[in-house]
């Protein structure tokens, strides 16, 4: 708290007394900011808003008095010192002369206008004396407008000299990078400094436009008669009536062409026109419902030049002669639409009524536009050229990538492991063949066939496998429709020709027998006599056997023509033993006896799937003493 001294005492401690209503204690503000620059000023008023008991200055007289220093009574006058230097950055800092000017530009490809005023701003920085022209940007004008020329130094002329401000006045040109400027005006501030520098200012100018751009802005004179048609009347009694036509576009003469289905909407209201597609299901298109929006369309437009390139985006009243209208669509005939020429070949029924009280159509009969079949063309399958089965070769021909042939599965089931085996000879003209035998296999499974040649010692014939498992065709038939051997086929005494070789069939399995009398609807009657006829006498002699058989024991040598006939019928159906069936006897016979039980015997021939229900292994069983 401040004291005040009492008048008429000194100032002296304990002569001054605190105001005690006094509540305000805040000092004044000394600091301050001016154009964004902070300055500081000397108070006004003392703690609390006392009034200061010192002389109250202005600043222009604290100035004066700190350059001013007081005269002496003697000796010569001492001179005030000079003003601090201010660099020029610091002294012109953000402050930038700016003048309004133009300059025109050649356009030689336009047919409206032989040149263009474009309007610049030139700046003029004072603080490093660099330059920068800037076009202001108009909207939409199409032109790369901003930052025209970058802020640097700009050249004068060739010596190497510059741009100053000096150079700079209105009404005149200034050359910059080949282009040449004119200065129309500038701002109040660059007139106020240059007047200061003792610069002598032109006479402003007046900015001059863009011819082109202000054509563009008067409006266009009409030289067409108005209408006395009411649009008003036409909208109030059609609206919400529209005329509906199918039509169709055939656009099978180009590549990838297809018939597509349209509706063609007329609106009556507005005239305009509408065309939608129509969506079939699975038919592979997105679901647009719009090909043509809907608008107005032309029908006739304004021929031009077709040297002078165009592009249009919309098309304006003045360059369509003729728009379409309710007249222009009829059922039985063709309309170009925007390009695409589209076939009407119905309407609904509003439609038909509307024709027939506007334009007087009273049959509007549709039109059939369904397309005949195409022909059916036929698959030419190439010929068989030898490799693989036929059925699998024919899989190349119907996809890319062939697919496996269906196969009987029940029919494969049904007959697994069963085989009819026969016994055939060779037909050459070669005497060796002649003593050849073979035995052929016919597999009730897949209908295949295979040839085997038992090995004979000291023949000079290699045997083994003569013909691999494959199904045998018919000779003469083709390879477009094949005719395999079947069962049928091979009886006692036919020829089975195999790839040109000839196999006559000499005798057969008694299994082959017993399958055809348990199948007697897949063989023809005369086949079945045939082979019984072939196996009766064959019957009658193992019945008779058996029958002495049973009456009394057969001696040793009997024992020993019936194992030797065992052998020849084995060898003679392909049944001789291998290396498994030899080393499975040896294996049998422990005690290396060279013989074997009956029961033992048996249920090794059952093992290998050798027919024990033959006459011979009959007679065998029946045999006891063994």
């Amino acid at each position: 708290m401040s004291s005040q001294p009492v008048q008429g005492l000194p100032l002296l401690p304990g002569s001054s007394f605190r105001d005690t209503t006094k509540t305000a204690f805040h000092r004044s503000q000394t600091l301050g900011y001016k154009n964004g620059f902070a300055f500081k000023r000397l108070p006004t008023v003392g703690i609390g808003g006392t009034r200061l008991h010192v002389n109250q200055l202005s600043q222009a007289e604290l100035d004066e008095l700190s350059n001013k220093r007081p005269t002496l009574t003697y000796g010569e006058p001492k001179q005030a010192p000079p003003a601090d230097f201010i660099p020029a950055h610091v002294a012109f800092d953000k402050k930038v002369l700016k003048f309004d000017g133009y300059f025109q530009e050649d356009v030689p490809i336009s047919t409206e206008e032989h040149f263009r005023i474009r309007q610049v701003g030139i700046y003029y920085y004072l603080e490093d004396d660099s330059m920068s022209v800037m076009e202001p940007i108009v909207e939409n004008s199409g032109i790369p407008q901003g930052k025209f020329i970058k802020r640097q130094r700009l050249p004068k002329n060739d010596h190497g000299d510059h741009y100053h401000w000096k150079d700079l006045n209105r009404g005149i040109n200034i050359t910059i990078y080949g282009k040449t400027f004119r200065i129309v005006d500038c701002d109040a501030f660059t007139q106020t400094f240059l007047e200061s520098q003792g610069i002598e200012l032109n006479p402003p100018e007046r900015m001059i436009f863009d011819p082109y751009t202000e054509l563009r802005k008067m409006p266009l004179r009409m030289y067409i008669t108005p209408s006395d048609f009411d649009q008003l009347k036409q909208f109030l009694a059609y609206d919400k009536k529209v005329l509906r036509f199918f039509a169709i576009w055939d656009d099978t003469e180009q590549m990838f062409g297809e018939r597509r289905p349209f509706i063609i909407h007329y609106y009556l209201a507005d005239d305009t026109v509408e065309v939608r597609e129509v969506h079939e299901r699975n038919d592979g298109r997105d679901p647009f419902p719009v090909l043509i929006r809907r608008q107005r369309l032309p029908k006739r437009l304004v021929e031009k030049k077709g040297t002078f390139p165009t592009c249009v985006l919309e098309i304006s009243d003045q360059e369509v002669l003729e728009w379409y209208t309710a007249k222009d669509f009829a059922v039985g005939k063709s309309t170009t639409l925007l390009g695409r020429s589209f076939f009407i070949y119905d309407c609904d029924e509003f439609t038909r009524r509307f024709l027939q009280e506007k334009f007087g159509i009273s049959e509007v009969q549709p039109v059939d536009i369904s397309r005949p079949p195409p022909e059916e063309i036929k698959q030419i399958i190439p010929p068989y050229n030898g490799y693989g089965f036929l059925d699998d070769s024919l899989q190349n021909c119907f996809s890319l990538i062939p697919q496996a042939p269906r196969k009987n599965i029940i029919k494969m089931l049904e007959n697994d492991r069963k085989v009819l085996r026969y016994a055939v000879t060779l037909e050459s003209p070669n005497p060796e063949d002649k003593k050849r035998r073979f035995a052929l296999s016919y597999f009730l499974a897949t209908d295949m066939m295979t040839i085997y040649e038992p090995p004979v010692r000291n023949s000079g014939i290699i045997g083994g496998k003569y013909l691999g498992k494959t199904r045998v065709p018919k000779p003469g038939s083709c390879t477009d429709n094949p005719v395999y051997y079947e069962p049928a086929d091979l009886t006692i005494g036919a020829m089975v020709e195999v790839f040109g070789h000839r196999f006559i069939i000499t005798d057969a399995d008694e299994y082959v027998l017993n399958y055809m009398e348990s199948h007697l609807d897949s063989f023809p009657p005369e086949v079945v006599q045939s082979m019984r006829d072939h196996f009766a006498p064959r019957r009658a002699a193992a019945a008779a056997a058996l029958k002495r058989l049973a009456s009394d024991e057969p001696d040793q040598q009997e024992l020993e023509a019936l194992i030797k006939e065992l052998q020849e019928h084995m060898y003679r159906h392909n049944f001789a033993p291998d290396s498994n069936i030899q080393a499975a006897f040896l294996q049998q016979d422990q005690e290396g006896s060279g013989l074997l039980d009956k029961g033992e015997f048996f249920s090794l021939c059952e093992q290998f799937n050798i027919p024990v229900d033959d006459p011979l292994f009959k007679k065998v069983k029946s045999i006891h003493h063994i």
